[in-house]
């Protein structure tokens, strides 16, 4: 179990002010954000690289920092392991250098414990090669292997997978998830919400140094309640709305009556229906459809996404674009006709 709770201020127009507990069983926690949302700052502080102004940081039971207490654990007694977005290898170290480098001990002693993480991250064959003779997976698996030669308790994973390319972010994401699962507690900071589902059990969405969600990855995406939080998690639509009544609503940008499975209370102001949740009508059922007024279409490799407004809209108020996103294979022509089926609306508010 992790608690954070800190405040730094970093410039007059900014101060990170947050705080997070994890679930008492562990598992890895992604905080997701905008870049400068102060996510990595916050793993900073954690690790012991920066101390905040004032705070608590625990990690399973064991405190690090307590500026009421004054505690601040030095970085090299904390157990934690940090994993940073650009690796940070020594350039002028072999992978074997690098991976023993935080190792106490004789050289016989550091080459032991090394082996099995060379071999567990298909190392074998580069020890005595430099970083930069080497891929970027690769150095992405070099310090890994440095970040676990110390057992930390916790890792910290910076954006760890933005250096690559994506054919090898993808294989490398793949990796991690054995990775994570055998790890009790981790924290992912990023700003891709892919990631983050892939790889996160919970997580916490940053904004201006601030968690303003903090939730089960499923129930975030499901629910994520907040117009902000919505666009953060990928949802293309949104519109603000009028209640007409307890489970209906009107849709400004789209110029579209819509009924709700959920229940419209007073603190609801926008709607969001992501690109992929678009059903064709049932027979003899008009609730909630809309006809097409194509204006893009635009072939993905596997997908196809189609830009369109409500045929039937009254004036230009109500022409904002609405994106639609689906299998290139599964549609000969595109269906004149869309609806949006009532429970995979979500309701938002604005804050």
């Amino acid at each position: 179990m992790i608690r954070v709770e800190l405040r730094k201020k970093l410039s007059a127009a900014f101060t990170l002010q947050t705080a997070f507990k994890t679930s008492d069983n562990g598992g890895t926690l992604g905080i997701l954000g905008k870049s400068g949302s102060g996510k990595s700052m916050t793993l900073k502080c954690i690790a012991g690289l920066e101390t905040p102004d004032e705070g608590i940081i625990v990690v399973n039971n064991r405190i690090l920092f307590d500026s009421a207490a004054r505690i601040n654990v030095p970085p090299q007694r904390r157990k934690v392991g940090y994993l940073f977005q650009n690796y940070a290898l020594f350039p002028r170290m072999t992978v074997l250098q690098n991976i023993t480098a935080p190792m106490r001990g004789g050289k016989t002693a550091k080459r032991e414990k090394a082996q099995a993480l060379i071999e567990r991250f298909s190392l074998s064959g580069l020890e005595n090669r430099l970083p930069q003779a080497i891929s970027g997976g690769q150095q992405q698996r070099c310090a890994l292997a440095r970040l676990l030669i110390t057992e930390p308790r916790l890792i910290l994973l910076d954006e760890p997978f933005s250096a690559l390319d994506a054919e090898l972010r993808e294989k490398m994401q793949t990796e991690f998830v054995g990775l994570l699962h055998s790890f009790p507690d981790a924290i992912l900071v990023t700003h891709s919400r892919d990631e983050a589902y892939k790889l996160c059990g919970e997580i916490a969405v940053m904004e201006n140094g601030r968690i303003v969600r903090h939730t089960g990855t499923a129930c975030l995406f499901a629910r994520p309640e907040t117009v902000s939080v919505a666009e953060i998690t990928g949802c293309k639509n949104i519109s603000p709305v009028q209640k007409r009544s307890e489970r209906e609503v009107y849709a400004l940008s789209w110029g579209l009556r819509l009924v709700t499975v959920q229940a419209v209370d007073d603190s609801v102001t926008h709607i969001g229906i992501r690109a992929h949740d678009f059903a064709l009508p049932e027979a003899g059922d008009e609730t909630n459809v809309i006809r097409l007024n194509v204006k893009l279409e635009n072939d993905e490799p596997f997908e196809k996404m189609i830009l369109f407004s409500n045929a039937d809209a009254k004036d230009d108020s109500e022409q904002q674009e609405i994106w639609w996103k689906f299998s290139k294979y599964l549609y000969r022509d595109i269906p004149q006709r869309l609806r949006i089926p009532p429970e995979r609306i979500l309701l938002l508010r604005e804050r």
